[in-house]
């Protein structure tokens, strides 16, 4: 798309305006050249040739120059400008060759000092939730292995076994929390992989919903499932991981969504696409937030507990799958999940 506004713009607007001028200043002069010639009775054609030949070499210069004077400012400005924006994105460490020493090789200097800085302050995170994340996991996995074991206990009383029921749900749920942060470290660092097979999404999806059923009800909250009639084709994919995904969608329809007391989870196959649809009837997500929720450790206004980092995880995963995951509210309230999987 062609730019009417900013900074390059105006450049070279300013160029062609010069060149304009040069151009009519051409003309003038030979109307100049032309009308002395006349006076003085020379040769017209001869005259005019020259004049022709002269005033375009002129312009041909000016375009030239300038030019190249634009290229020599706006090259390194625009490529300082994408450098920026991929910054932005995500891509710290990558730098830009410096080839001058004056004000845009600062400039250049002071971009790639701020994206080293950036990626080694992104590497400590990353090292630092990693550490802690494994440091966690052998207690948390003690609490819930002796937990589980004094529940069997007969002679425990009815208060006793209602806080050990509390602690484990919360030990499982840290539990959670140090998964989805590993998660995140192995997204980080490039060792996120899948362990792709041939698979039925229609059995993964259907069995994440039988485990996680009792589990909603419970919570007052009924699952209904649509599928789809016709045969869905075989899919290249990573069962485990894609059923990660289903189960981290469910489990913030839940949480978010548990007001409406029902999930709607639709298969379906267009065009080449196994599209799952996963609904809640919650108060859905302010407006203003929606294309922020699959950022990580970004929780909005939500007063849930959780890590921020669920959706960007499932984002990913389906990213790795070469789908899309897309979030929008209902029309008639509450949240669609719609993840597209191309066969």
């Amino acid at each position: 798309m062609k730019k009417t506004s900013g900074y390059f713009y105006g450049i070279r607007r300013r160029w062609l305006f010069g060149s304009f001028f040069v151009l009519l200043a051409f003309l003038l002069l030979s109307l100049f050249v032309l009308a002395i010639s006349a006076i003085v009775n020379r040769d017209l054609l001869l005259t005019l040739l020259v004049t022709f030949v002269l005033g375009l070499c002129i312009v041909a210069l000016t375009f030239l120059t300038n030019a190249k004077f634009l290229h020599a400012i706006l090259h390194p400005i625009d490529s300082a400008t994408q450098a920026a924006h991929r910054i932005r994105e995500g891509s710290y460490g990558i730098t830009l060759a410096k080839r001058h020493n004056d004000e845009l090789g600062e400039l250049i200097d002071a971009i790639n000092d701020m994206s080293m800085q950036i990626k080694q302050a992104e590497s400590l995170k990353t090292e630092f939730i990693s550490s802690v994340s494994h440091e966690l996991r052998t207690p948390l996995t003690a609490i819930t292995g002796w937990g589980e074991t004094l529940l069997y206990d007969e002679t425990l009383s009815q208060d006793s076994r209602r806080g050990l029921e509390i602690i484990l749900g919360e030990a499982r749920r840290l539990s959670k929390l140090v998964e989805e942060l590993l998660e995140f470290t192995r997204m980080e660092d490039g060792r996120f992989t899948l362990n792709v097979q041939q698979m039925n999404v229609a059995s993964e999806l259907e069995e994440t919903m039988f485990t996680y059923r009792e589990h909603l009800r419970r919570d007052g909250v009924e699952l209904t499932y649509e599928s789809f009639a016709g045969e869905i084709p075989a899919f290249s994919g990573d069962p485990e991981r894609l059923r990660q995904v289903f189960y981290n969608i469910l489990d913030n329809a839940a949480k978010h969504g548990r007001e409406g007391g029902k999930i709607q989870v639709k298969l379906d196959f267009i065009e080449g696409l196994i599209v799952v649809n996963i609904r809640d009837f919650g108060p859905g997500i302010p407006e203003d937030e929606l294309e922020h929720v699959k950022m990580k450790f970004y929780k909005g206004s939500s007063k849930e507990r959780g890590s921020g980092i669920g959706l960007a995880v499932c984002e990913e995963i389906i990213r790795y799958h070469k789908g899309t995951l897309d979030i929008q509210n209902a029309p008639e309230g509450g949240v669609i999940v719609q993840v597209c999987l191309p066969v």
